[in-house]
């Protein structure tokens, strides 16, 4: 892989033009206030809120690079424990992102939300922001001449209030005056019972831009699917990272939530982040993954290759949480293993019919809960691998991928010890990463075992 940039690039330099037409933008719109965002390691939207008039002052903002370390509890990791830190804990400076502006439109006051880059003094990329370990991998196939294409598909579930956290979830109440007591898979009805937030939903994502497209029941109660138009990576990463909180707002204006982790409820299906990706050639826009006649070139093979190869080994780039692994099992339209199949929903890495033109595969393994940028470096960099170092996958499955065994980990811990140490996992994503992401994952998971369960105490408290 000696093609792989082993300093973080510089980042283009905001140019008067820049300013001008963001200036201007907020003036049409009569924007009050700019929320100025970063998403985090877990996905979280950090930054800071401040005055339009002051949002494009030149020295820019500025916020620790040690943001990064805090985890999804809101704890830190022990600074000790990672050699790759700045024991300093500098500033890193913050540069808007011009393309990513856009209204607030659940706001009270005209609101702007801006997503940012984060960059050194020396304007390189700071190597743990999620944003730029997309761009570290993307920056591989541009090298080759390659474009990607790549289609989200994003589930979540509709829940009643839950205000004690010891309390499980539930579906919420519809129109109908009842919750929904199974899924209605694909069930029209049963979106238009949720009408009145859908439509809200529909028009914050308009306000936003954001490239949404249909909307789907699936299998759970309440749980749904929606689909993004395919594009460029980043701004479909954008996108996503923008739907969750469109989504999150949206629910509580109706009184009840959207959640985006993995394994919400017992007993139903977890919910997924689906990538649908493609790869074509930059200067004739030809689909590289299809021949003329429409059939899997060996580039294609290779990329599936390399997904299953090395996916299993970055698992917590796309299975983050504690409870992304309790998604992980038989028979719940999650896959437990890295075979791949034409037109086979059991199997991890899907290939949907396809004509030449939309030639593609569909990697099921991400849960809803992954940060969407980890989640697609992980998928294209593991891709590329394959591509690169020219392997070639099994044969396709034709039966049910749950008859075989499990060749994903089976918690965070195991995800973890894997991912941590992993020089393949340096080299694509940067060795200071690996080392800080591994260091939250762990922290996340120590403070998880420390819980007792209702499990625990239901079966063993008075039996051992």
């Amino acid at each position: 892989m000696s093609q792989n940039p082993q300093k973080s690039p510089l980042l283009p330099e905001w140019k008067e033009e820049d300013y001008r037409q963001m200036n201007e933008w907020l003036q049409r719109h009569r924007i009050t206030e700019v929320e100025c965002l970063i998403p985090d390691l877990t996905g979280i939207a950090r930054g800071k809120i401040m005055p339009a008039d002051k949002f494009l002052r030149k020295e820019g903002l500025r916020l620790p690079e040690n943001l990064f370390l805090q985890t999804v509890t809101g704890d830190w990791v022990d600074e000790k424990k990672i050699e790759a830190l700045n024991p300093a804990d500098g500033d890193m400076n913050l540069q808007p992102d011009p393309s990513t502006i856009c209204l607030v439109p659940w706001a009270q006051e005209p609101t702007a939300q801006v997503i940012h880059d984060c960059l050194h003094m020396d304007r390189s990329a700071i190597e743990i922001s999620p944003r730029n370990v997309l761009r570290r991998v993307l920056s591989l196939y541009e090298k080759e001449g390659w474009g990607i294409a790549i289609a989200p598909e994003l589930e979540f579930y509709l829940t009643k209030i839950n205000k004690d956290p010891d309390y499980p979830l539930a579906p919420p109440v519809g129109r109908s005056g009842r919750p929904e007591a199974t899924g209605q898979f694909y069930g029209i009805d049963a979106l238009n019972e949720f009408d009145p937030l859908f439509e809200d939903m529909y028009d914050y994502c308009e306000a936003q831009q954001l490239d949404i497209d249909a909307l789907t029941h699936e299998m759970g109660p309440s749980q749904m699917e929606i689909n993004f138009i395919h594009g460029d990576p980043l701004r479909l990463a954008d996108h996503v990272y923008l739907f969750k909180r469109t989504m999150r707002e949206t629910a509580f204006r109706h009184k009840v939530y959207a959640t985006f982790m993995a394994k919400p409820m017992a007993n139903l299906p977890g919910s997924a982040l689906h990538l649908h990706q493609s790869l074509f050639d930059l200067r004739s826009k030809r689909n590289l993954f299809a021949d003329e006649e429409g059939k899997h070139t060996p580039l294609f093979l290779s990329f599936i290759a390399g997904l299953q190869t090395y996916l299993p080994e970055m698992m917590p780039m796309i299975g983050p949480n504690v409870n992304s692994y309790r998604r992980i099992i038989p028979n719940t339209a999650a896959p437990i293993n890295v075979h791949w199949g034409v037109d086979n929903r059991t199997v991890g890495l899907r290939v949907p019919f396809a004509e030449q033109a939309d030639m593609r595969v569909e990697n099921r393994l991400p849960g809803a809960d992954a940060n969407p940028y980890l989640a697609m470096a992980a998928s294209l960099g593991c891709g590329y691998l394959g591509i690169r170092q020219g392997l070639q996958p099994d044969e396709p499955l034709t039966d049910s991928a749950y008859y075989r065994d499990y060749s994903l980990p089976r918690s965070l811990s195991e995800a973890v010890a894997l991912f941590e140490d992993n020089p393949v996992a340096k080299e694509l994503f940067g060795e200071k990463f690996v080392q800080i992401y591994s260091a939250v994952k762990r922290t996340e998971y120590e403070a998880f075992f420390q819980v007792i369960s209702t499990w625990e105490r239901e079966f063993l408290l008075l039996n051992v």
